[in-house]
């Protein structure tokens, strides 16, 4: 609830009066140093306790005017206390106080006034306007002090590729501080510095607590257990330094020593002084010495190695607390389950982080501000007024039953069970839920960009046999916020140059005019397609007896209409026993052989799509109902089912069967019928073979060790999980056409711990292309009903890009992949060879043209049917544009 205190009784026309003289006789507030923060919370006391009771006026009020006027006041006086006096917690006191004026809100900062580390702060040109919204003087103040740079440098093998329009501006951290600071002090708020706090239990009396106390929150780790705290660290060691020599540009630098890769991130923030930030991960510091290091022997090693960027300037500290190795930190990656706790909020670094290497931190911080801020301040009171007061509920026209018979003694309603809901009215656990609600989803869109970001600067090994040209576009969009066309939008002739040399690259052919990636030719053994998209595989559980019919042809002749350069089947099971469904499609019999010869002919003879036949065995995820039938439930098992196998005797759910573990005589059986299969795909005239090695079924089962627990030959280590697998594919690739490629789908993690790892899946990659794979089709997941995945734009192409790097094998990238520019991004930048599309197909057949219209590719094949709609799209695509 928000209301007042208990107060001494007046009649309504003395407490406006009373509280008009209160606040011209208040004496205003200046910063100074509290070392016991019990003597802001005796101040306070008294100030409160002149707050009055509406209850106590009775029916005297004579005036809606005057009865708002009480409850103004009853708002006027709730105890905010906020720990921490970085820019989430001083720009939070400053939002307040504008908002509130007279709710006593004050800051405890351990640290003396204007003493802070670090140097520059980065901010966007979105951040600057939403700061610029929230308060138009520190905004000034700070567009004043500003470095603005558009362009971003990356220095690589002897190097410099400049793209420009990106829109960064950097303010010196202690400036900004500054400039917080005195805002707060103006308007109000009580700061106190070197004020150590250890936990909320020093304000027993304050209404709210924010949190803001940075990565080392005490708060947070004092409550860790009620927050769901989790703290863990990334693996790259930084160093936070600073020096004179001007980078107009922000710089990537990229030094290869022979202890490993070393880059600094550099950016000017004042008209003398840049932040010069070194990064290398955890093996090579310690390689190059710099853990045993002292730390002016430190910085002269990052001296020498960056002197001739430098330019003769040396490298400046102002970190005197950490001595020697102790100078070079790792990130934190810090996440709560929850935010609040009774009347306690994380604010800032102390609720989440994200990675300096997209400057987001302050971002977080400041818009978490915003947010917290407009929660609190337009929250609608809990009114509680005295039975009664018939008259005051009618000027007010509340319902009769939101009037409580006795006031609470809690502003803001925490009370003992975290807060109070009154009828129409919100309470602090409310308020602060709804808070966490709406800045969650954006704080993880953020984490996760920043997480992708920081992947990408800790692997910069595996980027370094890139070529520069490509080295710098994946640097440029590593985050996976920044798109191919963004970066059109920033930079186009930067990026049609870009396009221009990625053509020739991976065609050999110079091109006139640049064109989307996706657009690219690709060649497998003699299978050429004519882009980059292919259909992923789509299980449409609509065979009878494992036989193809006329839906399966007009689903797979309509995508391949639709202009992708690679179409494949749903997966095709290779015995009844196979399936994972009785809708499944087969292919071990005739019919079934001429069933699918009829849809690749119509493919063949209607469009120039290739298309691929993929191969699986259920495993123990068989003999299930089709999802359509079991309310979209994936697992639930037949009625009457048929007998599984498995590596070993494990079901997937306790309601689904345990299969039996298999023999070595059924290992032959199922390998036979891969290879018969196989040349039944061959004769029905399929461009390409795909062996299913993921999602937990059969041949999934034994590559995991969460589903494979056998002590024989094929269990126990990696290169014993693999034998069986690979005895299948070099069966089969004995049986298929040398002409014709082969591909494998694995589940590259299983997103649970003591499953298979991408180190894992880097190695299975690696052997299967050994024994005559072309591609590897990289997915994840969907071994183990516990997985916990991370979810969002892209999210499997990571993994698909460190298997490319690592192993060199192309690879084809798929999961939550749905715009033309993720494809274009992905391609772009190396981190897949094609890209696989599943729910964007269902929805558009046509995905491919329509995006080849998007983007201005007159190019793309048509069906010759349908060319008198194409000229017509593209016009409604360019007048959308021009709009």
């Amino acid at each position: 609830m928000i209301g007042g205190r208990p107060g001494p009784t007046r009649a309504i026309s003395s407490l406006v009066s009373a509280t008009a003289s209160r606040k011209a006789n208040d004496v205003p507030f200046t910063s100074r140093k509290v070392r016991n923060p019990q003597e802001y919370l005796s101040q306070t006391r008294s100030h409160r306790s002149a707050v009055p009771r509406l209850e106590d006026h009775g029916d005297d009020a004579g005036s809606t005017v005057a009865v708002r006027n009480i409850l103004r006041t009853q708002l006027a006086h709730v105890n905010i206390v906020i720990i921490g006096g970085g820019p989430a917690g001083l720009f939070l006191s400053i939002l307040l106080k504008k908002a509130r004026p007279d709710w006593p809100v004050a800051v405890y900062e351990q640290n003396p006034r204007g003493n802070t580390f670090g140097w520059g702060i980065v901010f966007s040109d979105g951040t600057m306007e939403n700061l610029t919204a929230a308060d138009e003087e520190v905004a000034r103040l700070t567009q004043a002090s500003l470095a603005h740079w558009d362009d971003i440098e990356v220095h690589f093998k002897g190097r410099v590729l400049r793209s420009s329009g990106h829109g960064f501006i950097g303010v010196g951290r202690d400036r900004f501080l500054e400039i917080l600071t005195d805002r707060a002090e103006v308007l109000g708020v009580r700061l106190h510095f070197e004020c150590h706090v250890n936990g909320p239990e020093a304000f027993p009396e304050a209404d709210l607590i924010v949190a803001a106390d940075g990565v080392n929150s005490a708060v947070r780790t004092a409550l860790a257990e009620e927050f769901g705290a989790e703290v863990t660290s990334w693996n790259n060691r930084f160093t936070w330094l600073g020096t004179h020599r001007p980078f107009p540009a922000f710089t990537f630098l990229f030094k290869e020593t022979e202890h490993g890769w070393f880059q600094a991130h550099c950016y000017q923030f004042s008209d003398d002084t840049s932040t010069f930030i070194v990064e290398c991960p955890e093996e090579t510091w310690r390689a190059a010495g710099l853990d045993r290091m002292g730390k002016e022997e430190g910085i002269a090693f990052c001296e020498n190695l960056f002197a001739e960027h430098l330019e003769g300037h040396g490298l400046l500290d102002n970190s005197p607390h950490l001595e020697g190795p102790a100078m070079w930190l790792t990130f934190p990656k810090i996440n709560n389950a929850t935010w609040h706790h009774g009347n306690v909020v994380l604010l800032g670094d102390a609720s989440a982080t994200a990675h300096f290497s997209i400057g987001s931190g302050t971002k977080l911080a400041l818009e978490s501000a915003i947010a917290l801020a407009k929660k609190l301040t337009n929250a609608r009171p809990e009114v509680s007024l005295p039975h009664g007061t018939p008259s005051v509920a009618s000027l007010l026209n509340l319902p009769r039953a939101s009037l409580a018979s006795a006031q609470s003694a809690d502003p803001l309603g925490k009370g003992d069970s975290g807060g109070r809901a009154g009828e129409g009215g919100d309470d602090l656990s409310t308020i602060l839920t709804a808070y966490e609600d709406e800045r969650r989803i954006e704080v993880l869109k953020l984490q996760n960009a920043a997480r992708n970001s920081t992947e990408w600067f800790e692997s910069v090994a595996l980027h370094g046999d890139l070529d520069p040209e490509q080295f710098a576009y994946s640097l440029l969009t590593r985050s996976q916020r920044v798109s191919h066309e963004n970066l059109r939008l920033r930079d186009k002739t930067w990026l049609e140059g870009y396009e221009l040399w990625l053509a020739e690259k991976l065609t050999g052919v110079p091109h006139a005019d640049a064109l989307p990636p996706m657009f690219l030719p690709f060649r497998l053994r003699g299978m050429e397609l004519t882009n980059r998209v292919a259909v992923s595989p789509m299980a449409m559980y609509s065979a009878k007896d494992g036989v193809v019919n006329d839906f399966h042809l007009v689903h797979l002749g309509a995508r391949a209409l639709g202009g992708a350069g690679l179409v494949f089947s749903e997966m095709t099971c290779v015995s009844p026993e196979a399936r994972i469904t009785p809708g499944c499609a087969g292919l071990w019999n005739d019919e079934q052989t001429e069933a699918y010869r009829r849809i690749v002919d119509f493919v063949h003879q209607n469009s120039p799509a290739r298309i691929a036949l993929q191969l699986g065995h259920s495993g123990r995820k068989g003999s299930c109902k089709r999802p359509f039938d079991a309310d979209g439930d994936d697992n639930a098992p037949l009625d009457e089912s048929w007998s599984l196998i498995a590596p070993s005797a494990l079901s997937y759910l306790p309601a689904n069967q345990t299969p039996r573990e298999m023999t070595r005589a059924d290992m032959d059986q199922v390998r036979d019928l891969f290879v018969a299969a196989a040349k039944r795909g061959n004769e029905a005239g399929f461009d390409m073979l795909e062996l299913h090695c993921a999602h937990g079924y059969l041949l999934s089962s034994f590559l995991s060790p969460l589903t494979n627990e056998r002590t024989d030959e094929f269990g126990g280590l990696l290169e014993n999980r693999l034998h069986y697998p690979l005895e299948v594919f070099d069966a089969m690739r004995v049986a298929w056409p040398e002409n014709k490629p082969m591909s494998v789908r694995i589940s590259a993690t299983d997103w649970i711990e003591g499953g298979t790892t991408i180190e894992d899946s880097v190695a299975i990659a690696m052997t299967f292309v050994e024994h005559g794979a072309d591609i590897v089709d990289v997915s994840a997941g969907m071994v183990s009903p516990d997985q916990q995945p991370i979810y969002g734009r892209m999210f499997q192409t990571p993994f698909a890009e460190r298997i490319r790097l690592e192993a060199d094998v192309a690879v084809m990238a798929v999961g939550n992949i749905y715009e033309p520019d993720h494809v274009n991004s992905i391609l772009a930048s190396g981190r897949a060879d094609l890209c696989l599309l599943a729910r964007p197909h269902l929805s558009d057949p046509q995905w491919t043209i329509r995006a080849a219209a998007d983007l201005g590719y007159e190019a793309q094949w048509w069906p010759p049917q349908y060319l008198s709609a194409k000229r017509q799209l593209e016009r409604i695509f360019e007048r959308q544009k021009e709009q």
